[in-house]
């Protein structure tokens, strides 16, 4: 599952309603709380929904991983990579610091990314991000994307993705942005060739409606033998 959960701050307890009823293995959050008090946060809601937080704060930025406390024992390799921030000269929007989030699971690397507003930073993070995508699937290991990507489908991020991870959504996918009248995709999870895809959906209803100003994504996956 992905959501952008704008750091809990429209209703957190839709929000956390929204996971209850999706009982995800695997969350992974954009726009956590952020800070002393933002940790603390993150670590009750996480708690509220029967999971943990695996990677949060420091590099992650404005991403975290949790896991059901389920499946903790099944979490490796777990990290918080910062993601370089361009000049204010380079950029189109007001730079934010971002990172990602990534740990493996089950034996799949899962990465959290909330891709910049703006185009040229957008490009830059997609090249950093897929060269721990790639290494993943050059030594034959099976990988999921999952985040906010903000951009369309036909955009280029979309597109270099697309050379190594195939879209999870169903034949007629539906928009996540915004909550309250979806008209955009651009939330999504992306996964590599070794994963078929049971079921993908996008929650709909009053708790969706109220708890971000995204709907998240939840697709269930069934790991190679």
């Amino acid at each position: 599952m992905t959501y952008n959960v704008k750091a809990l701050s429209v209703d957190a307890d839709a929000a956390g309603q929204v996971v209850v009823d999706a009982d995800p293995d695997v969350l992974g959050i954009q726009e956590p709380p952020r800070g002393p008090v933002g940790a603390r946060r993150l670590r009750r809601f996480a708690a509220s929904v029967g999971m943990r937080p695996v990677v949060s704060g420091r590099g992650a930025r404005t991403t975290a991983l949790l896991v059901a406390d389920r499946c903790a024992g099944a979490v490796e390799a777990a990290a918080a990579v910062p993601l370089p921030v361009l000049g204010r000269r380079e950029l189109v929007a007001l730079p934010i610091p971002r990172g990602y989030a990534r740990a493996t699971i089950a034996g799949v690397q899962v990465v959290v990314v909330h891709l910049s507003l703006d185009p040229a930073e957008r490009a830059r993070h997609v090249t950093r991000i897929l060269t721990d995508v790639r290494a993943r699937l050059d030594a034959g290991g099976q990988c999921v994307v999952v985040g906010d990507l903000n951009e369309i489908p036909d955009g280029p991020a979309w597109a270099r993705f697309g050379v190594h991870l195939r879209d999870a959504a169903a034949k007629d996918p539906v928009p996540t942005f915004n909550a309250l009248r979806p008209g955009q995709r651009i939330d999504v999870v992306l996964v590599s060739d070794g994963l078929r895809v049971v079921a993908s959906r996008v929650p709909s209803g009053p708790a969706a409606e109220r708890g971000s100003d995204h709907r998240p994504v939840v697709v269930d996956l069934a790991l190679p033998h």
